[in-house]
Parts: C-alpha cells; sequence; structure tokens
C-alpha cells in the first residue's frame, strides 16, 4: 500500500465536508487515508452500507477511540461489543426502544411537555435549542421510569447535551463533556444500586428497571457502571433530538410552505416524511467506524486486517446517485413514510436487530414528527439572528440555536 498523510487534522478543521471533498476527487467511491496513524479506508453507497455491516468484516470492539467513549458512549457500551455478547445486550434496547405502544407514549409526553413549555414562554423569548433539550430530557426520564425535578432535568439536559456536543473536539467542550458523562454515570449507578436492593416488581419492569436487571450473555447481572452507561444510551440520544427539533425548525423557516402540509397531516405521515428528510437533509452523525474483521477485498480494493473502516453517512445522504436532487429539501421524496428507506443513513445502516445500527430511530422519528408538527400549529416570530449552520463544527446546529418569540 502506498504511503498516506495522516488525515486527522484536516477533518478536525473540515469536519461533515471532510470525507465528502474526498470523494469528489475518488474514482472509484473510496478515499483511503490515516486518522490517528492508523491506515483507514472510507467506503459509500447502498452495498457499501451491507458490506460495512456484516460482522464477517467489520468489528466495534476496539474500534471506538477513548476520547469517544469517555465522552459520546461510555466505556463498555453495547457499541463496543461484537457477535454474540453485542447481540444479548443489543436485545434488551431492541425489546424498550422498539414497542410501539412505548414509543408512541413517548412521542405524547415529549407533545405534551412542549405544549406546557410554549404556553409558559407567551411573550418571551426562547432559545428552541435549549427548551427542546429540557423537554426532551425530562420526557424520556419520565418515560424510563426516572421521574425528576424541573431542575434535575435541566442538569440532565445540559449533560446530555455536553456530552455529544463535545465529542469530537478537542479543547473545553470534550472537558465539559468528560465532566458530564462522569457525573451522570455516578448518579444513575447509585441509582441503579438502590433498584437492585429491591425485590423486583410483580408488574411489568419499567426500561430504567430493565437496564438494572438486565444480564450479560453470561446470565450474569451488568456491572453497575455499565448498566448505568446503558441507560445513559437510552436518555442521551433521545435528548440529542434537540439537534434536530432545531434542524426542522431552520427548514420551516426557509420554506414555510410545509407549515400547511404538517397543520394538514391527521394521521402524521407528512410529518414522518418531514422527519426522515430533516434526518437525510441536515448534518448529524458524519461517518461511522469499524476495524476489518480479516484480509479484506472491496470492489478489487485490498483492505487490511484491523484497518480502520469508515462509513460515510453525510456523503451518502447526499449522493446524486442515491438521491434526486440531494440538495433540495424535500419531504415528499418520503411519501412512504411509514417505511425506514435503506439509503437513509443519518444514524447509521443495516438492520438494528442483528447489526449496530441505532434501534432508537423509531423513537427519533415519531418524537420529531410530535415537535415538528407542533411548531408548525405554533404562532411564533423569528427575530433577526445568525441561523449558519457551519460544516467545520461537529456535531452542528444554527450557531443562535434558532431564537423565536411567541407573542
Amino acid at each position: 500500500m502506498p504511503p498516506f498523510s495522516d488525515s486527522t487534522l484536516s477533518l478536525l478543521s473540515q469536519g461533515y465536508a471532510w470525507l465528502p471533498n474526498r470523494m469528489r476527487t475518488s474514482t472509484d467511491g473510496t478515499v483511503r487515508t490515516r486518522r490517528l496513524g492508523r491506515p483507514t479506508i472510507a467506503l459509500r453507497g447502498p452495498e457499501a452500507v451491507e458490506f460495512f455491516y456484516d460482522e464477517r468484516h467489520v468489528l466495534r470492539a476496539a474500534a471506538l477511540p477513548d476520547p469517544v467513549l469517555d465522552t459520546l458512549f461510555g466505556q463498555g457500551a453495547v457499541h463496543t461489543l461484537d457477535g454474540d455478547a453485542h447481540r444479548a445486550r443489543k436485545a434488551m434496547f431492541l425489546a424498550l426502544l422498539k414497542d410501539e405502544a412505548g414509543v408512541a407514549a413517548l412521542g405524547d409526553r415529549v407533545g405534551q411537555l412542549w405544549r406546557e413549555a410554549a404556553a409558559g414562554r407567551k411573550q418571551d423569548r426562547m432559545v428552541l435549542f435549549d427548551e427542546t433539550s429540557h423537554v426532551l430530557a425530562r420526557a424520556v426520564c419520565d418515560w424510563v421510569g426516572l421521574p425528576l425535578s424541573a431542575p434535575e432535568s435541566a442538569v440532565m439536559a445540559r449533560d446530555c447535551t455536553a456530552m455529544v456536543d463535545g465529542f469530537a473536539t478537542p479543547g473545553p467542550r470534550h472537558l465539559r463533556a468528560r465532566r458530564a458523562r462522569a457525573h451522570q454515570e455516578k448518579a444513575l449507578a447509585a441509582v441503579i444500586t438502590g433498584i437492585r436492593a429491591k425485590p423486583g416488581p410483580d408488574s411489568e419492569l419499567s426500561a430504567l428497571e430493565a437496564v438494572a436487571r438486565q444480564r450479560d450473555a453470561d446470565g450474569n447481572l451488568l456491572d453497575v457502571h455499565i448498566a448505568a452507561v446503558e441507560l445513559l444510551n437510552i436518555i442521551r440520544p433521545t435528548v440529542a433530538i434537540a439537534w434536530f427539533a432545531t434542524f426542522a425548525a431552520h427548514a420551516l423557516h426557509r420554506w414555510p410552505q410545509h407549515r400547511e402540509f404538517l397543520r394538514a397531516d391527521p394521521d402524521r405521515a407528512y410529518a414522518r416524511a418531514f422527519a426522515h428528510e430533516v434526518r437525510r437533509f441536515y448534518p448529524f452523525a458524519p461517518f461511522v467506524g469499524g476495524l476489518a474483521a480479516d484480509d479484506l477485498t472491496w470492489r478489487g480494493q485490498d483492505i487490511a486486517k484491523n484497518s480502520l473502516i469508515l462509513l460515510d453517512l453525510y456523503g451518502q445522504n447526499h449522493d446524486s446517485a442515491v438521491w434526486d436532487h440531494p440538495y433540495r429539501f424535500d419531504p415528499h421524496r418520503f411519501s412512504d413514510a411509514g417505511r425506514l428507506p435503506d439509503n437513509l443513513v443519518p444514524q447509521g445502516g443495516g438492520d438494528p436487530a442483528r447489526g449496530h445500527r441505532c434501534p432508537g430511530e423509531d423513537i427519533t422519528i415519531a418524537t420529531l414528527a410530535t415537535l415538528a408538527t407542533e411548531l408548525a400549529h405554533l404562532d411564533y416570530e423569528v427575530p433577526d439572528q445568525d441561523l449558519t449552520i457551519p460544516l467545520s463544527r461537529m456535531p452542528t446546529a444554527p450557531r443562535s440555536g434558532f431564537v423565536l418569540t411567541c407573542p
């Protein structure tokens, strides 16, 4: 293999544009480089998704660097497992996060809390990102069986957004993310320890109790710290929907004609299509990575064992070979919104039951559809502000957080 320069610094400076920019000059849909000194190949496209999520090809164990685990996912999280251990842990998330009634209940709770928050902000200025993160934190904690006071849910919202905001960057944001995770892991471990000291309930387990009493592939209770990590891996991604909610408001501001479609949508079919398009159009996860499980071949190219393999998510969601007019915001492209399109990979790809795809996408779609509908029905004004979405920042959002006022 010829030598390649390390692209870690260019990734940090270019953000979401780094891999798509490199892909534009590629003749075979791949990019070869080095990251943190490791040989790296990046792939894109539906066939690449299938290749990447095949455990015979790509493994996650040891693929995620400690700075990401210490902020975003947590040490020992399901994201770091493969094979039977991964399937045993993933089964818990699938049971909790793919239940239709449970997903609907969480969406309803988010809608209720949002309406209460909006009503309390009449004649007041609201930073949408902050408000929705608070609503989401309170709603998901209620949903898992961890009711928090208003000040406690505000701390949870602050900590969860810090974990997401600081995982991909050095400096103060990263330090805040580490502190936030350490704080919440310690607090939730104490809660889980208390639950384990009591007999199990006779009725159906809450999500909190299910995680506290979850056993590993060998039949042992999860380490209390890992149980806290996995509980956060339900709460944190739900709070992170605040990024998508802010993008939804940005889309409604730029293309206000969609408000009428959302208002005239009794079964929320258009709202789900709108949610899909927000997730496709706006930047969220730039890529996902894993390690080559063996010496591999991809489209005639050799990939050495233990090489880093990246799947270009942001690039695929804007690839003209996959999408017609990819830089046009058009929810109608998802008119069959009841089915998750295979080519849509804002949170990864593959089968969530068999691979590493996020099992919480149903929650994201239902919650985002709820919030988009609520925004479409809300009478508000958008004062002058900086709504720039810088692609060099990961994760990104409108610089202002999207300020609105309710008359």
